[in-house]
């Protein structure tokens, strides 16, 4: 693609003021109905040292309104950004609903710089173009705009420009020996950027080559495309009565998979107290001793808890937790999204709280909820919780690229046992606060939440992420069952870390 590109275009100043008395205050509006249609806009800069990402990027937000855009400078991660998946930071980042995100650099020096330093193998390359891919189309699929912009000279003219900023003590910093070692590289630079316009061009996040020789062309260049992405937005918006692309589309279809039957569940182990208490303190040892081996081979955990009201949840995640060394776990109580996290893709609220590498997350509840609570209580449409049986599988593949090791539960109880502990909350002073008029609701839907649980676990239940469907109607079993298999799954991926996309 970028030996097509015509370097010598070019635009007079005067052919840029008269484009420009356009473009400005066409920008200006599309910003402000996208903030009242609530798109968020992520714009990409990409493209070689020295060729005007900063002024650009400058000249574009000059037209904005400063309140509702922000800029990322993206440089090598943080030791907290080392500790997470490649992807996180950026994750983080994404902006709400309504506002516009600048990244000067992005995810994409995953492929570019590091596959020139040779510092990732192909097969983490190719993880990683499968993860930008899917990162992307979750979010242009949720009504995210997407434009990627990949600022283009020639070696000759990259020479020239390193040659002014060094001859003028005031800008001689800008230049590095990183940045002169690029550029003898510049074939490989070049080699690795058509790899990446090849593997992550597509039709809902497309690349745009801007001829950056002249910087009046790049700037005409760079309103053009963005004004057009965002009315084509607009658009399409407008045309779908106000609803993203997968709420919109056609019907999401699912192919057939092999249905787990939550009704064949024998619920009748159990345990005597006296056993458990000895298998308890037993397991609780082997637990905290493999403490050392999270810490020494960096482990990220992520344990999922799911399951009926009244399971038992709480009490596990306090037995599991009890022999642990608070500094390294966190429990993460996952409830109805808050106004910010509601602004955001589904998925962002659990990014941000995904545990670095020798560190435990246990969440009380989860991402699931897509496929349950929503799907249940109609929250989100049809189309959206289909879809998101792929989006989850593709965020779980992305830790365990990454090293992690996942385990799901599900604590299983039937109706009379729920009602039991129903009735034994509202009994019990103590216990009062823990059922409420929804925990009644939900039990009046239990054959819809069934359909919905049963479906999950088929469509999720995976080699790297499986499900462990916990027998609850004796909590001392669903206790040991559940630490059990945490520590076995542990001891299972000491040795085996990917290291994927650190």
């Amino acid at each position: 693609m970028l030996g097509k590109i015509d370097l010598a275009q070019e635009l007079k100043k005067s052919e840029l003021k008269a484009v420009m008395s356009d473009f400005e205050p066409r920008l200006i509006s599309l910003q402000r109905r996208a903030i009242e249609t609530k798109i968020p806009i992520i714009v990409v800069f990409e493209g070689w040292e020295a060729a005007g990402k900063a002024s650009l990027i400058n000249r574009l937000i000059l037209s904005l309104d400063p309140r509702h855009f922000s800029v990322h400078n993206i440089n090598g991660p943080s030791e907290d950004e080392r500790r997470r998946p490649f992807l996180w930071r950026y994750w983080v980042r994404t902006p709400e609903a309504g506002r516009m995100a600048i990244f000067d650099r992005s995810w994409y020096r995953r492929v570019l710089m590091e596959k020139i330093g040779k510092t990732v193998t192909r097969k983490q390359l190719k993880f990683a173009y499968g993860e930008i891919n899917n990162f992307e189309r979750n979010l242009t699929d949720h009504g995210t705009v997407i434009i990627k912009l990949f600022l283009h000279i020639s070696k000759e003219e990259q020479k020239k420009r390193f040659k002014k900023l060094e001859s003028d003590s005031h800008t001689a910093w800008r230049v590095t020996k990183d940045d002169w070692l690029h550029h003898k590289k510049y074939s490989d630079y070049e080699s690795a950027a058509e790899e990446m316009f090849e593997r992550t061009n597509t039709d809902h996040a497309p690349w745009v080559i801007v001829p950056a020789t002249n910087h009046n062309f790049a700037v005409a260049t760079i309103f053009d495309t963005t004004i057009r992405a965002i009315e084509d937005k607009l658009g399409e918006i407008a045309g779908s009565g106000g609803v993203s692309r997968i709420a919109s589309g056609p019907p999401v279809e699912l192919a057939d998979v092999p249905k787990v039957r939550l009704e064949s569940v024998d619920l009748s182990p159990s345990i005597e107290r006296e056993d458990y208490s000895k298998k308890l303190k037993k397991f609780q040892k082997r637990l905290s001793d493999l403490e050392r081996t999270i810490y020494e081979e960096k482990l990220p955990v992520v344990l999922v808890y799911e399951g009926w009201d009244a399971a038992g949840k709480g009490g596990n995640i306090k037995r599991l937790t009890q022999p642990l060394d608070p500094r390294i776990y966190d429990v993460v109580p996952v409830g109805a999204p808050n106004d910010e996290e509601l602004k955001h893709h589904y998925l962002w609220r659990f990014w941000r709280r995904l545990p670095g590498a020798g560190h435990i997350a246990v969440f009380d509840r989860s991402w699931y909820g897509r496929v349950l609570v929503e799907r249940v209580e109609g929250l989100c449409s049809p189309n959206e919780w289909k879809m998101a049986y792929q989006e989850i599988n593709e965020f779980e593949e992305k830790l365990i690229n990454f090293g992690a090791i996942i385990r799901k539960f599900w604590f299983h109880i039937d109706k009379e046992t729920q009602l039991e502990r129903f009735e034994e909350r509202k009994r019990i002073p103590y216990k009062r606060w823990k059922i409420t008029d929804e925990d009644w609701r939900n039990r009046d839907k239990w054959d819809a939440y069934l359909e919905a649980v049963e479906e999950m676990l088929s469509r999720t239940n995976t080699a790297h992420a499986p499900w462990t469907i916990v027998e609850s109607n004796s909590k001392l079993f669903a206790r040991l069952k559940t630490i059990e298999t945490v520590i076995d799954a542990i001891k299972e991926g000491s040795g085996k870390r990917a290291g994927g996309m650190k």
